[in-house]
């Protein structure tokens, strides 16, 4: 059933799509997509183009917007926008460890899960699109790990777009998952210790957390157990615009006096298990290393394997010194499937995806290199989530993209810049700048 509402200034359409799971398969199983709709409240009777919102992740579903927020306002000065819950997201039919053991044990639940990357999710837009817009092209809008689906999309359906817009995701056309966290370590560093010279005395917070973390065996209200290299994992923060603040506020209320002496405060703990929890969005936990994998070999826990020639990052060794404590980024462990409770169902279902060897190619560098489609991308000087030589190295790949390399903005810049971003990106594909 189709409903419409209205929010100040929009009006929204809660739209409902059935997609095979199994693109090449489609008289087998199916799944449901779900997207919202908006549009303008004054042109809510007006034929506009389309476009269609590709959330960062992988795992997470579209903004929920109030209004006209961040970019939005801006795209509604000319489209209808679909803001999509990619498969296994959102509102559409989800994977979880509540919905998983549906397919069966761990080896049924990993190989549903191969069907969660960036080529199945590009074949699904093309498939509802048909439905959307009548079979007419429209506009994409690719935000990190959308901007991975981007690349896909222009790499096998580019007849089904108008333009593409990528915000901080171009991806390496060929890196293996290792490449991409040696790449990522050493940017992650540079985060934290741009985080310290803005706050100094966060050093000793931090050191003095994890101290703690190695002490005592931390649970927290949720069940999640939190450890020092848990804690270190809260430097994914310093990828956005606001992250280093965030983390410096948290940092500052971390302890409380009981009579049992010095703990963790309940405020500390509260904030802490919502930013670590995986709960709302596992996909990413399950599935963030294979959207690298590209030909037979394994993934591998790349990133646990990979921050071991980075020994700087270990907790204990700084600890035994006087150096500040490093955080760590976008990273995924294996211990995570041990310390979250949202988690540990999946531990042998991460296991066997990590071990798998029969991953697809997803980019098409002959056809990225004979591109007709209107291309711009947003690179992010030092982006902490997408290597900047990788996303480079990428837009010289396809034909006609225009590239705005900025450091005025985060990994979340089309967000933070409001209009800005998005104004300027599709002035690019227009070539008015």
């Amino acid at each position: 059933m189709t409903v419409s509402y209205r929010q100040p200034g929009v009006v929204l359409t809660d739209r409902h799509f059935t997609v095979p799971l199994d693109h090449d398969d489609p008289a087998g199983e199916t799944i449901e997509l779900y997207a919202r709709e908006v549009v303008a409240s004054d042109k809510a009777q007006q034929e506009l183009p389309w476009l269609v919102y590709l959330q960062g992740g992988p795992g997470f579903g579209a903004n929920r917007f109030v209004g006209k927020g961040a970019w939005l306002g801006r795209a509604l000065k000319e489209f209808r926008v679909l803001l999509l819950d990619q498969r296994g997201t959102g509102h559409s039919t989800p994977a979880n460890r509540q919905t998983l053991p549906l397919r069966g044990g761990p080896a049924e639940q990993a190989d549903y899960l191969t069907h969660f990357r960036a080529d199945s999710i590009v074949r699904d837009c093309e498939a509802i699109r048909r439905q959307v817009t009548g079979g007419a092209p429209w506009t994409v809008l690719g935000q990190s790990f959308g901007g991975f689906c981007t690349v896909n999309y222009l790499s096998t359906a580019p007849e089904g777009l108008t333009a593409a817009v990528i915000t901080g995701g171009l991806p390496s056309l060929d890196a293996h998952a290792d490449d991409v966290y040696r790449a990522a370590y050493p940017r992650i560093e540079r985060k934290v210790a741009a985080h310290y010279a803005r706050y100094p005395q966060d050093v000793e917070r931090a050191r003095r957390i994890a101290d703690h973390l190695l002490a005592h065996d931390v649970v927290l209200p949720n069940g999640y157990r939190l450890t020092a290299e848990a804690f270190q994992s809260l430097g994914i923060l310093l990828g956005g615009s606001e992250g280093s603040h965030r983390l410096h506020y948290l940092l500052e209320h971390a302890f409380v006096r009981t009579p049992r002496g010095m703990e963790l405060s309940d405020a500390f703990q509260e904030e802490v298990q919502g930013l670590l929890s995986y709960a709302s969005h596992p996909l990413y936990a399950l599935v963030h290393e294979a959207i690298y994998g590209q030909d037979a070999r394994p993934t591998a826990w790349s990133a646990e394997r990979v921050r071991a020639e980075f020994p700087q990052f270990d907790a204990a060794k700084t600890l035994a010194g006087d150096g500040p404590l490093l955080f760590t980024g976008e990273t995924i462990h294996p211990w995570m499937f041990d310390c979250d409770p949202a988690l540990r169902p999946l531990r042998e279902t991460a296991e066997l995806i990590a071990a798998r060897t029969d991953w697809k190619p997803l980019y098409d560098s002959a056809r990225l290199a004979a591109n007709e489609v209107p291309v711009a991308a947003a690179v992010y000087h030092d982006d902490m989530y997408v290597d900047t030589a990788h996303s480079l190295a990428t837009a010289r790949a396809i034909r006609g993209l225009r590239t705005w390399v900025t450091d005025e903005f985060e990994h979340d810049g089309v967000r933070a810049g409001g209009p800005r971003v998005l104004d300027h990106l599709l002035a690019l594909t227009r070539d008015e700048v």
